[in-house]
């Protein structure tokens, strides 16, 4: 039993308490809520009367800020002075039948729905909503009247689009839906919304296809969302960490990402997308290790040209996770396996460096990680400029004062690239962190150090799982189908079924040309055939 499980498998002893029930009184509905809502000056509470003879009083509540005023003003607040004033509504009418007089008041809100809790009443009116209560009557109406302020649609930042769509999630959740219901235009595609922070009531959707998905990882997503108990939810972050298997490993075990397409594309394997209020990064999964090197690019692109990239991304990864580690090995334990020539070089560089291999790797890594660093915390203009302009600087000065070799300088500026080149941010960290776990095995073993540590690594792979499904696949679970989409991307012909590791109920993806031309050709003979 993984720690995931022991987790969760804790009941919690808590109650839930039950809301606080409406009353027919009006006044002692908003005295209940205006002791809720004490000292939150942006809460407007705009009492209203209607009926024959206007002897029927209302009260309206929003929050300033949370609303969209246009809709309030001119459907709602309108609607109830002027319109429901001419329909002349009666006092029995409205005790009788609450959503026939809301119709006949002229109402247009586009969702519309009646509660009889106060708390529930009042969490509505925290997200945007339209409370509009009603004297002598225990019913609310909740009135769908959200429109804060949000940005524009633009292209992700995080991932750079190369060939494909312009359009990036932004922070508000419904626009990121919508942005893959455009995409999919299946109503097999579904969203379930629900709240997740016992403070922020945070909205969270889950995506999914309903004929596609694996009924098991859904229903596994599900119950660890619902078991999450904490104050808030300001992130999709926090949400990866609270629902991945393996808290200890540095190697993410859900995939993030900004672009709508990768999304779409996802789902149609069979995967689960969450997506979160207030951040425009998706989580994606399960995901596998091959999946982090892959990108939307991938499948726009021939696949001469994309299978090209992914080689050269998994040698990037290797660079990245072993260069210093190399040179450190070579350098102190192993000069006699490099050429002589270059063994000269390298000796006759090093001449006067005060530091050992590993200190002079280690001291070239950290000052890289720290200008990096400082290069994401300021501002765009001048981070670039610390990182170019300081990278050159210090590099070229460490060399002058002999305190690193040039070859050093070489080593730790091809592995800083090589890094760059993976499409996850989250994986290239991890390759990134176990880079300096690398170099001590190097500093005490030399290139036996480096194979401890690939062996190490991979043997926590290949135990590693993402809701079920092995990190490694499909080289664990050997599936020819699947291996044509990991080194390499095959041609677009042979995608014809959906990943096996996904465990799909819907397994075909695409209908091959041929067997189409061949079925074309056997119904035009049968009716040859019927004709004569």
């Amino acid at each position: 039993m993984g720690i995931f499980d022991k987790f969760f498998k804790k009941k919690d002893q808590k109650k839930e308490e039950k809301g606080r029930a409406s009353s027919p009184s009006l006044k002692e509905n908003l005295n209940y809520i205006k002791e809720k809502l004490k000292d939150c000056d942006d809460v407007i509470y705009r009492d209203l009367w209607v009926g024959e003879n206007q002897e029927f009083n209302l009260a309206v509540v929003f929050i300033d800020g949370l609303i969209d005023k246009a809709l309030v003003n001119d459907h709602v607040i309108h609607s109830l002075l002027l319109d429901s004033r001419q329909a002349d509504p009666s006092i029995e009418k409205i005790k009788g039948n609450l959503y026939e007089v809301i119709k006949k008041g002229t109402i247009s809100g586009g969702d519309i729905k009646e509660v009889n809790d106060l708390d529930k009443c009042i969490l509505s009116i925290l997200s945007g909503d339209t409370a509009l209560l009603f004297d002598g009557s225990p019913d609310i109406v909740i009135i769908s009247s959200k429109g804060w302020e949000k940005r524009s649609i633009s292209p992700p930042e995080a991932e750079t689009v190369i060939r494909g769509a312009r359009d990036g999630f932004t922070e508000t959740i419904r626009v990121n839906t919508a942005m893959v219901r455009r995409r999919i235009r299946d109503p097999n595609l579904k969203i379930k919304q629900i709240q997740i922070g016992e403070r922020t009531h945070t909205d969270v959707a889950v995506l999914y296809m309903e004929d596609i998905v694996d009924k098991n990882v859904l229903n596994k997503v599900m119950e660890r969302l619902k078991n999450i108990k904490i104050d808030g939810i300001f992130e999709s972050g926090y949400i990866e960490q609270l629902i991945e298997e393996d808290w200890h490993s540095p190697f993410p075990q859900v995939l993030s990402t900004e672009r709508p397409d990768k999304v779409a594309a996802s789902l149609l394997e069979g995967r689960v997308a969450i997506l979160t209020d207030n951040t425009p990064f998706a989580l994606i999964l399960p995901t596998t290790l091959a999946t982090l090197f892959q990108s939307a690019e991938d499948y726009y692109e021939r696949w001469m040209i994309s299978s090209l990239l992914r080689v050269l991304r998994f040698l990037a990864a290797l660079v990245a996770l072993t260069a210093p580690a190399v040179y450190i090995a070579f350098t102190a334990y192993h000069p006699g396996l490099i050429p002589t020539k270059l063994t000269l070089y390298v000796a006759a560089t090093r001449q006067g460096i005060p530091f050992p291999a590993f200190f002079e790797a280690l001291i070239m890594e950290a000052t890289f990680e720290l200008l990096r660093e400082a290069g994401v915390r300021l501002p765009a203009p001048i981070g670039q400029t610390i990182g170019i302009v300081g990278g050159l600087i210090i590099g070229q000065a460490a060399v002058q004062a002999g305190i690193v070799s040039p070859l050093m300088v070489i080593v730790v500026a091809v592995t800083a690239v090589a890094s760059f080149a993976i499409p996850s941010y989250s994986a290239a960290i991890a390759f990134r962190m176990l880079r300096f776990v690398f170099m001590i095995l190097a500093a005490i073993f030399g290139l036996y150090g480096i194979m401890l540590g690939l062996i190490m690594v991979l043997t926590h792979l290949v135990v590693l799982k993402s809701f079920g499904v092995p990190y490694l696949s499909p080289f664990v679970e050997i599936h020819l189908s699947d291996l044509a989409d990991t080194l390499i991307r095959a041609p677009l012909m042979y995608f014809k079924e959906r990943p096996e590791i996904l465990n799909t109920p819907d397994k075909r993806k695409m209908v091959d040309l041929r067997e189409e031309k061949i079925e074309s050709l056997e119904e035009d003979r049968r009716g040859r055939d019927d004709k004569k």
